[in-house]
């Protein structure tokens, strides 16, 4: 792996988040809630263009197909989502054009040289996000956390990206052992994004310090954000045969 692969932002030990503690059970604001359901429906415009940037550089074209597809659905529940927003008295698109160019360090910063890269950086990429906004939508209930969670069945991690980096990295061992040094770079980074956006935006850093509603899911406030999604990472990396 080339210098240009080592990580350089590396995980944040005091998150942004460190100077709030958890209240009592109380709802997030409305206007949270819009910058929750803003930064949803950005996700997945920023999951569609990813996976439709990765099937136009597919190895084959069954892999095309099915990537397109996958770019497909990531959009497809976005409207739900704006409409949400809607109901709650917002104007959605000014919401979501509030995230514009939000995701752009993230993606500049981690540019693949490889199909193999681009492929794990959205199973990294993905992932990460994926597990941050499920615990800010654990915060809520109604409504809203059922849009949510419809958007996050649209771009989680997908089985196809996971199927193939297995088995490409099971068949080269040289390969493997790049993807996991790519990945070690990809998280960092992803955390990195995380936290800025939590410095950025005190709309979520609100809706994080909010207690779950259900008292059995995990309480992942401040300190023990990083902690959680860097664990997630690693069992996620697990799965496909890479170290984390």
């Amino acid at each position: 792996m080339s210098e240009a692969h080592a990580p350089v932002h590396p995980a944040p030990t005091a998150p942004a988040t460190s100077q709030v503690s958890p209240g009592l059970r109380t709802p997030p604001s409305v206007a949270d809630e819009c910058e929750l359901l803003g930064l949803v429906a950005y996700g997945q415009l920023a999951a569609f263009t990813q996976l439709a940037g990765d099937s136009r550089h597919a190895e084959d074209f069954d892999t095309c197909l099915q990537l397109a597809h996958l770019a497909s659905a990531a959009l497809a529940g976005q409207g739900e989502v704006l409409d949400r927003i809607t109901t709650l008295g917002e104007d959605a698109t000014d919401r979501l054009g509030s995230f514009v160019g939000s995701f752009d360090n993230f993606v500049d910063r981690t540019a693949p040289s490889t199909w193999w890269e681009g492929l794990l950086k959205g199973y990294v990429g993905f992932g990460v996000a994926h597990d941050f906004l499920q615990v800010l939508a654990e915060r809520f209930d109604g409504p809203s956390r059922a849009v949510i969670d419809a958007a996050l069945e649209s771009f989680a991690p997908d089985a196809l990206a996971a199927e193939q980096l297995a088995a490409a990295a099971a068949a080269d061992e040289v390969l493997g052992s790049r993807l996991a040094l790519w990945g070690r770079r990809l998280v960092g980074e992803a955390l990195g994004f995380v936290n800025d956006l939590l410095s950025a935006r005190p709309g979520l850093v609100r809706v994080l310090a909010c207690e779950p509603v259900d008292p059995a899911e995990q309480s992942t406030s401040g300190a023990k954000l990083f902690s959680h999604l860097t664990a997630a990472h690693s069992r996620r990396m697990g799965r496909i045969g890479l170290t984390a």
